[in-house]
């Protein structure tokens, strides 16, 4: 394999962000202490840990090459994170004797997707530092240069003018440090207020010891951002006195406080209570740590990746992390390392206290019944506020649901989503929208309208041709008839205990549904993924609805883990039930109701595949008939390649 040495960034003695050029390691001040002894305790532990920190770092990246020699897995273990666990795979899990599914090239080939962001090859996982400079949108992400599993941690760079159409660019930061020697991980972009930009990000050092570091791009006027600078006073922020070496990572954009300071949130736990710790700084080298944490939620373990923004109360669009007021509320998202579930909460901060306090307790960061941005594959996510459109961008990483040796066999792993925007509804105002960016319609080729009437038990096949690149737009509505005599005689029992993820998916019937598409489906539907409503009646005799799919039957492998997904959505009075679906090879994108609820699937048939790939709209319910009007979208190819000369005009 070829040598990454020329890819990698170059150590500049120019210093944008201090007069005074001073490479001295940075010193990590904590705000108000209670006591003048707890001052001088900490002091001399912080102290103690950084002597640690630099001094075992044996003087040298290369020292820790030995360290390469061990398989990804050990090391992701060694390291704190947790690499794709075989043991989840259905199928194998409880008969080790069984054996893997007998995949094929043209099989795997098909699985690759055609407009949804992957590298060329190999793995790949978090979003990282997603911005937009002088006319380009920037994505970097974690990402294996050198196999298609986890380990050898870099950042991959693409870029696009669109969010839809990217390039590839050399790798940005290699682990040529000792405080990234095991791997350059996440982390966030923030811009200062003369719209330079500086980087923060989680360095896994030659000992396994999470710190923070910082970046800035070596030539501002480059729209490329081709190479990036290594403070050299790096780490600049070192796992404080109480919290694990493997627990301290994924720095957050940066914010204004009012009095003119910028402030970062930063992830960990204490025992089994997720944290999110607060520094506030004014040069991005040396920090103030608050004695207060922004939040916590305990018996949620492990906050990675969080996420802190604001979201209008009254308008559509999106807001610069920086802005408050009252018009404003607040939204933390933590990334839970135990359960690998991206969960939300909308909330109020408080900017002198440096504190966040949810709306609703009761579906607070990181609890099962709380929000999430998706119920289905969706993980490390990040925003970022897109001030050329005035809007916020969410990215998250879409891992696979296969085994990885299929993963080695394909020789990749894992997609981005679709990139979404993000903003709080309005009509309810308890949880967020999320849509797909504007720019995925430019990739809409021809199109078929339908209006159907379907009866109970009904399977109709929609004659679209192909169906592996598909965007489906549709509205339902039950016969009114049909609701005011499955509901005026009692003839529906209150179902309060209905939920997508126990419901034994789409062949299970009621007198409400489910209805909706299967994707991805073969003729003979062997192979089907539903994507679907399920109506039920409350002991307020109300409807509640769901949305789901169910994955079940999406192939016929035994190597891949096959979840009902899905969670209740919010339909308010006068509504009709409404859905998006977005379908992509091996990727299935469902949002209902307008982006209230939002499922993510991986699927792998092994028969819908090519010109094979069918798609049915079916209506399971036993009582009622619906009428879908829909219309569907052949997608076009997103070309995404590297980036060449060309390009640049």
């Amino acid at each position: 394999m070829a040598s990454s040495e020329s890819l990698l960034p170059v150590t500049s003695q120019q210093d944008p962000l201090s007069d005074s050029g001073s490479d001295s390691i940075p010193e990590t001040r904590r705000r108000r202490p209670n006591t003048v002894y707890l001052a001088i305790f900490s002091g001399f532990l912080l102290i103690s840990l950084y002597v640690t920190v630099i001094v075992t770092h044996s003087g040298s990246a290369r020292n820790s090459d030995a360290n390469h020699e061990t398989s990804a897995v050990s090391r992701a273990r060694l390291a704190g994170v947790s690499e794709k666990n075989n043991e989840r795979i259905s199928g194998l899990s409880d008969d080790r004797k069984t054996e893997a599914f007998a995949w094929n090239n043209t099989m795997l080939s098909w699985q690759r997707t055609a407009f949804h962001f992957q590298p060329e090859k190999n793995w790949m996982n978090d979003p990282n530092g997603p911005l937009y400079y002088k006319g380009w949108y920037h994505f970097f992400y974690q990402y294996n240069p050198n196999a298609a599993v986890w380990g050898d941690i870099v950042w991959g760079h693409a870029v696009s003018k669109d969010l839809i159409h990217w390039l590839y660019l050399p790798l940005a930061m290699v682990p040529d440090q000792w405080y990234d020697a095991n791997g350059v991980w996440t982390g966030s972009a923030t811009f200062l207020d003369d719209g330079s930009i500086v980087m923060l990000y989680t360095g896994s050092t030659d000992k396994f010891v999470q710190v923070q570091n910082l970046a800035y791009p070596e030539d501002p006027k480059d729209p490329l951002l081709l190479k990036w600078t290594k403070y050299s006073g790096n780490p600049v922020l070192v796992p404080p006195p109480g919290i694990g070496a493997k627990d301290f990572r994924d720095p957050t954009t940066a914010w204004k406080t009012s009095a003119g300071k910028w402030r970062i949130t930063i992830g960990s736990k204490i025992n089994r209570t997720g944290i999110s710790i607060v520094y506030d700084t004014t040069d991005f080298k040396t920090y103030e740590q608050l004695d207060t944490l922004l939040h916590q939620v305990p018996n949620t373990g492990m906050w990675e990746c969080i996420d802190f923004y604001p979201v209008s109360k009254t308008k559509a669009n999106g807001l610069d992390t920086s802005v408050n007021g009252p018009d404003v509320k607040h939204v933390i998202k933590a990334s839970m390392d135990d359960t690998r579930i991206d969960h939300y909460a909308i909330g109020t901060y408080s900017d002198s206290k440096g504190t966040w306090v949810p709306d609703n307790p009761k579906i607070d960061v990181g609890i099962s019944t709380g929000l999430r941005y998706d119920y289905g594959k969706f993980y490390a996510s990040k925003t970022f506020y897109d001030q050329h459109k005035k809007r916020r961008i969410l990215w998250g990483w879409i891992g696979e649901s296969d085994s990885e040796s299929s993963d080695v066999q394909k020789g990749w792993s894992s997609v981005q989503g679709i990139p979404r925007t993000v903003v709080l509804d309005t009509k309810t105002g308890k949880n967020l929208v999320q849509w797909p960016v504007k720019e995925t319609e430019s990739l809409r080729l021809t199109s078929k309208k339908f209006h159907m009437k379907v009866g109970p038990g009904t399977v109709v096949p929609v004659e679209v041709g192909p169906a592996a690149q598909l965007d489906i737009e549709a509205e339902f509505k039950i016969k009114k008839d049909d609701l005011e005599v499955i509901f005026g005689e009692d003839s529906l029992e209150a179902d309060e205990e209905f939920s997508c993820e126990t419901s034994k998916g789409s062949t299970v019937r009621g007198a409400l549904g489910p209805f909706g598409f299967s994707v991805l489906a073969d003729q003979s539907l062997s192979e089907q993924t539903p994507v679907y409503f399920y109506v039920t009646k409350g002991k307020d005799s109300k409807l509640k609805t769901f949305f789901c799919t169910d994955t079940s039957r999406s192939t016929k492998a035994n190597d891949v883990v096959k979840p009902v997904y899905g969670s209740f959505v919010p339909v308010l009075k006068g509504e009709k039930l409404t859905m998006r679906i977005l379908v992509d090879h091996s990727i299935v994108e469902g949002f209902g109701q307008g982006g209230r609820t939002c499922i993510t699937s991986r699927v792998y048939p092994t028969k819908a595949i090519y010109g094979a790939t069918k798609l049915f709209l079916f209506n399971n319910a036993i009582d009622a008939t619906i009428t879908a009007s829909f219309r569907v979208w052949q997608m076009n190819n997103a070309f995404i390649r590297p980036y060449s000369a060309d390009d640049s005009t």
